[in-house]
C-alpha cells in the first residue's frame, strides 16, 4: 500500500486497484483469486521481490484480453521508490522481449506502454468477454 496513490493513478480507472481501504483480508481474498486464475491457466502473475525476498519491488500482469485487438494483455509496475530506477528500467526492457520470445501470443498489449490507459479502455470489448 505504499505505492497505492500511484497505483490506483495507473490501474484504478480500469481496474479499480488497489482500493483506497484495501484491508489485509481483502488483499488476501485478491491474491487466492489470481491464485485460481493461475492455475487455471487464465491469468499470470509475477510478483518482482529483492534479493532476501522479502520485499515485494513490483508485479506483472499476463492476462487476456480483455478489449478487441490483442491476444494477451501485459502490465506491470515497480513500488515508488524504484520508478525511474535501473530495476524499472531493466523491467521494462525484459517484460516485453520476454512476452514477444517465449509466450505463444501473436498480438500482446502492452498497457500503458504501447497503448495508454485511457486509450485502452475506449476499445471495443474482446469478443470473448461478450
Amino acid at each position: 500500500m505504499g505505492s497505492r496513490e500511484r497505483l490506483w493513478s495507473i490501474f484504478g480507472p480500469a481496474w479499480g486497484w488497489p482500493a483506497a481501504t484495501m484491508t489485509y483480508e481483502a488483499d488476501q481474498a485478491d491474491l487466492l483469486r489470481h491464485e485460481k486464475e493461475i492455475a487455471a491457466h487464465q491469468s499470470f502473475n509475477y510478483a518482482l521481490f529483492d534479493a532476501a525476498e522479502t520485499a515485494l519491488l513490483g508485479c506483472v500482469y499476463i492476462d487476456p484480453p480483455e478489449r478487441a485487438g490483442a491476444d494477451g494483455e501485459v502490465s506491470w509496475w515497480v513500488v515508488d521508490d524504484l520508478v525511474g530506477s535501473t530495476v524499472e528500467q531493466a523491467l521494462d526492457a525484459l517484460v516485453p522481449q520476454w512476452i514477444v520470445a517465449d509466450w505463444p501470443f501473436e498480438r500482446p498489449r502492452f498497457l500503458g506502454r504501447e497503448v495508454s490507459w485511457s486509450d485502452w479502455l475506449a476499445l471495443p470489448e474482446h469478443p470473448s468477454r461478450k
